[in-house]
């Protein structure tokens, strides 16, 4: 980067100022033999654990885990980054940093200075798209479709909602017009090269989301598509200022909001944030359409304790809704899932049934995650059946085990008894041998680190190898990358394997040979390792055809493998109801699925 800022002088900044009497800016602290202490800003606590220490400099809450130096408590704070938390600091100082910002000038449009003009055209796009929705005819259609959605003027302006003209060079003569690169432009994300030359506008007809960082400065778009067309949404591809897995969308309009009810509503998408707070949910935010990975995770932890999670309803969502709440509990957080029923979304629960009922019915009558769990655990089983009902019995059990809170475990245990007619002390004794198989696992885990012996590798589902396997040839090979390309796409079902994928497409349509090395620079932080990982997967340095297509196949037909599955329950369900001539018919449509699978 073009504004680096040199060893020396940011440990001159560091040895300048005392973590305290920054730390004490934001929280009051006390001072308790060597250390201070204070109740801590990342989590909500009644009991100060949240520690500082002027002999080492650092902080660390023996609550929540964060933990650092004087740099990273501003960046954490704040939500600023480096440079910005080391300016602060130096002025703080007295440290004279102007030299530096004179050598950044003499380098064009690198380091900072790419990022300033980056987010300067993100400003000014933002401003002009939402012109244009608001006062202009090219607008209008856009406007009335909003509005159709129920989503007023006051929401459209809240949001800074715009509309980008059915045009291929609005942006581009919008940009060039006011003297910025349109090769930096392009590196923004905002407008794309032409083979033959010259550039065209990204975005076009579309109906324009900024996102904004949680500073509040506008780092890319969300365009939806106006009418028919494909894909609905496009994104802004990741860029210097845009990294789509440490951004939660809304999160610096709802930091406050979150913090003063220590508690946020987390979404899948942007419309289901405008809806719910257009419904009074004023600490919504939204992963954007992705899974929530582990760094928008630890930023929900460093801001409250507890997390709603409201995803839709349909078998994808309350598998994403699973995956999130596994991923936030590790975190720490108190986790609760707000079921959406007829498998709609947020958005169209809101439209279809009102404001207040959504607060009521869906918010408010959040259940907590061991609830969900045992639900979840039900999908695909019988319970009238014998052998399905002691599964399930076992595999809840597997779960009330791993709770800590003794009275959490009786809850569920009483539960479990009532609803099956069992005895409770039986249930307790299966579940004092479960603690002692996981005491035994402990104790075999602690040993076989000491004597450094390899963990047992944890079976993963056939399609999950496929797509490992897959991926792991795509890294070495280009032709085995071109032929899953045009098999497969996007269509991984793992969303941290459609991400590799879509950087190796790019990678080698750039024209790159295999080299993971480079690939690895290319791709966000939060990926690295499982890049690395894949690319060191021991397998065969030839791939046969049949291999390759059986992989292609397994990755293929687990979406349709779901749908069946969830045909099944349907007919259970049907035939538990004494609807046999449904239950005929999904039968009929159960068999030609089976033989799809068969033919496939």
């Amino acid at each position: 980067m073009g504004y680096r800022i040199p060893e020396e002088t940011i440990e001159a900044i560091r040895r300048s100022v005392d973590i305290v009497d920054v730390i004490s800016d934001y929280v009051q602290l006390k001072k308790q033999g060597r250390n201070y202490f204070g109740l801590c800003p990342f989590h909500g606590e009644k009991t100060p654990s949240f520690s500082v220490s002027p002999e080492k400099q650092i902080f660390h809450c023996f609550g929540c885990g964060a933990g650092g130096n004087v740099f990273s408590f501003l960046m954490d704070i704040e939500g600023i980054s480096f440079i910005d938390a080391a300016k602060r600091l130096a002025s703080r100082a007295n440290i004279d940093l102007s030299h530096l910002a004179l050598d950044d000038q003499r380098e064009s449009y690198t380091g900072a200075n790419e990022a300033k003009k980056m987010i300067e055209a993100h400003e000014l796009l933002k401003k002009f798209y939402h012109h244009l929705l608001l006062n202009t005819k090219e607008g209008q259609a856009a406007f009335d479709y909003l509005q159709a959605r129920g989503w007023t003027r006051e929401i459209i302006e809240q949001f800074e909602i715009g509309y980008s003209p059915n045009s291929w060079d609005f942006a581009v003569k919008f940009l060039t017009g006011r003297g910025f690169s349109l090769e930096l432009m392009e590196k923004a994300g905002l407008v794309i090269r032409k083979e033959n030359g010259g550039y065209f506008d990204r975005f076009r007809n579309r109906i324009m989301f900024p996102i904004h960082n949680h500073h509040g400065e506008t780092v890319a778009f969300s365009g939806r598509m106006l009418g028919e067309g494909q894909p609905k949404y496009l994104n802004s591809p990741e860029t210097l200022i845009f990294h789509k897995g440490k951004i939660l969308y809304n999160f610096h309009q709802a930091r406050l909001h979150i913090r003063k009810r220590q508690e946020a509503v987390l979404f899948e998408g942007f419309a289901d944030v405008v809806s719910a707070i257009k419904a009074g949910v004023a600490y919504a935010v939204a992963t954007m359409g992705t899974a929530l990975t582990e760094d928008q995770a630890r930023i929900l932890r460093r801001n409250v304790e507890s997390v709603i999670i409201c995803y839709d309803g349909d078998t994808a969502g309350i598998e994403a809704t699973f995956r999130a709440a596994e991923l936030l509990s590790g975190t720490g957080c108190h986790v609760k899932i707000a079921t959406i029923p007829d498998g709609l979304d947020p958005d169209e629960y809101i439209r279809k049934y009102g404001s207040e009922r959504f607060q009521r019915d869906v918010i408010e009558a959040s259940n907590s995650f061991m609830a969900f769990k045992m639900a979840y655990l039900r999908r695909g089983k019988n319970l009238q059946n014998e052998s399905d009902q002691i599964r399930y019995i076992e595999e809840v059990l597997q779960e009330i085990s791993q709770l800590t809170n003794p009275i959490e475990k009786d809850y569920y245990l009483r539960q479990l008894a009532n609803e099956f007619s069992l005895s409770l002390s039986a249930l307790q004794q299966q579940l004092e041998r479960y603690k002692k198989t996981k005491d035994k696992h402990n104790a075999d885990a602690r040993e076989r680190v000491a004597t450094r012996q390899p963990l047992p590798k944890k079976l993963l589902p056939a399609f999950q190898n496929a797509e490992r396997i897959l991926l792991a040839h795509m890294l070495r090979n280009r032709d085995v990358a071109l032929t899953v390309q045009q098999a497969i796409q996007g269509e991984f079902n793992i969303e941290e394997h459609r991400a590799i994928a879509a950087y190796v497409y790019a990678f080698y349509e750039e024209g790159n040979e295999p080299d993971v090395s480079l690939l690895i620079a290319r791709v966000p932080d939060h990926l690295k390792p499982l890049v690395t990982e894949l690319s060191m997967l021991l397998i065969n340095e030839e791939i046969s055809t049949q291999e390759l297509n059986d992989y292609i196949k397994h990755v293929l037909n687990y979406p349709k493998w779901l749908m069946l599955k969830e045909k099944e329950q349907e007919k259970i369900e049907a035939e538990r109801k004494k609807d046999f001539l449904k239950a005929a018919r999904i039968a009929k449509e159960i068999i030609e699925m089976k033989k799809q699978l068969s033919i496939s």
